[in-house]
């Protein structure tokens, strides 16, 4: 494995003292939290689907409208360092801003300890070969694509 010579920036600074560039840089790339999640209303319960959202370009696990995905899909999740505390429960256990969040370190793919941004999909984390996009699912569909763990 590569080692890294980057600073360990999220284990001395404060979210809300990282620079956008620092901040964005702790997305792992994954997708996972562009899948499409079931909420249930009378227990909070939340359980995932392998429904990828439209915009997400499956094989680069990368949002296609990353800059204007706000006001082309209001219920995405845009985490800032204000929300994110609320948002914790809406993210991947493995997710780099849960993990950082928690007290915990990053994982030996995240590209911030490795070096290389493929070892996501290496090491089989991404949904890079297991979503499929909203565009191909009936809506009345989405509980049949409900998966046990992303």
């Amino acid at each position: 494995m590569k080692k890294t010579h980057i600073d360990p920036f999220w284990k001395n600074l404060a979210f809300d003292e990282m620079t956008p560039a620092q901040w964005e840089s702790l997305c792992d790339g994954c997708g996972k939290c562009c899948l499409r999640k079931i909420e249930y209303e009378d227990t909070g319960e939340i359980c995932y689907t392998d429904v990828a959202c439209r915009y997400l370009d499956i094989e680069d696990c990368r949002c296609s409208l990353y800059e204007d995905r706000a006001q082309e899909m209001p219920d995405c999740l845009i985490l800032t360092p204000d929300n994110l505390e609320s948002s914790l429960h809406l993210l991947p256990e493995t997710c780099a801003y849960r993990l950082v969040a928690l007290g915990m370190d990053l994982p030996w793919w995240h590209h911030l300890v490795c070096g290389q941004k493929e070892t996501v999909h290496s090491a089989q984390i991404s949904v890079r070969d297991c979503a499929v996009s909203e565009e191909k699912v009936h809506i009345g569909e989405i509980q049949e694509h409900m998966i046990d763990t992303i």
